[in-house]
């Protein structure tokens, strides 16, 4: 009998995490999903073959922990969706040290760690993923009111591409658009809801297996320019 793939779901609690959760498990696959609060995580534990684990992505002794409690597992995914929006108001003039740095720390930084920590863990024929963003294209001026959030995506393509300039992994590295989706950072007015988003993510997802090299690309799989 086959074994089932597997999956590192990094940020699963609710939205486009728990969605990508739901589509794996409906395909057959074995999924370990993180959360920072489990209380918060009902949806996910209801669900089967899934193993929640606790993370705190800006914590680097949380990260060792996890890795510990993880040694000896392999994945055929690892998709780091992680993410926030960042403060209310973007205005240059008014942001705070405080802010901006969580904001790029968790959308930025903390990504490429947990990518630095669990790579080794992720076969060569696998995908490592990252949940990036149309408008961290710097050529796209959509979305200018958020325009800190624009630049924590824009920082996390190019922590991408040096990423994968040094480490040089032989697994396919996509930084993926999830289009505009109905969720509580995308609000009720996106054009396209949770299943849709996470079932062409999925798609893509099966369809780079084997593929390497590293792509920017959105749910339908369409290339976009960084």
């Amino acid at each position: 009998m086959p074994t089932n793939k597997t999956a590192l779901i990094i940020g699963a609690s609710r939205g486009l995490g728990l969605g990508l959760v739901q589509r794996l498990v409906e395909d057959g696959w074995d999924v370990t999903a993180t959360v920072r609060d489990p209380v918060k995580a009902s949806a996910l534990s209801a669900l089967p073959r899934v193993q929640v684990e606790t993370l705190e992505m800006n914590s680097g002794e949380q990260i060792d922990a996890l890795q510990q409690r993880l040694q000896g597992q392999t994945f055929d995914l690892l998709f780091v969706n992680a993410g926030v929006m960042g403060p209310g108001v973007q205005n240059a003039e008014v942001a705070q040290l405080a802010d901006v740095g969580d904001l790029f720390m968790t959308n930025t930084v903390s990504p490429i760690r947990v990518a630095q920590r669990f790579t080794p863990q992720l076969h060569n024929d696998g995908v490592l993923a990252f949940m990036s963003s149309i408008l961290g294209c710097v050529a796209i001026p959509d979305g200018s009111e958020m325009c800190l959030y624009k630049a924590s995506k824009a920082a996390l393509n190019s922590m991408i591409n040096s990423f994968v300039t040094l480490q040089q992994p032989p697994q396919t590295v996509l930084a993926m658009h999830p289009g505009w989706v109905k969720t509580d950072m995308g609000g009720e007015n996106a054009e396209i809801d949770v299943l849709t988003s996470t079932q062409g993510m999925l798609e893509q997802i099966k369809a780079s297996t084997g593929k390497g090299g590293l792509h920017f690309i959105n749910y339908k799989g369409d290339s976009l320019i960084w």
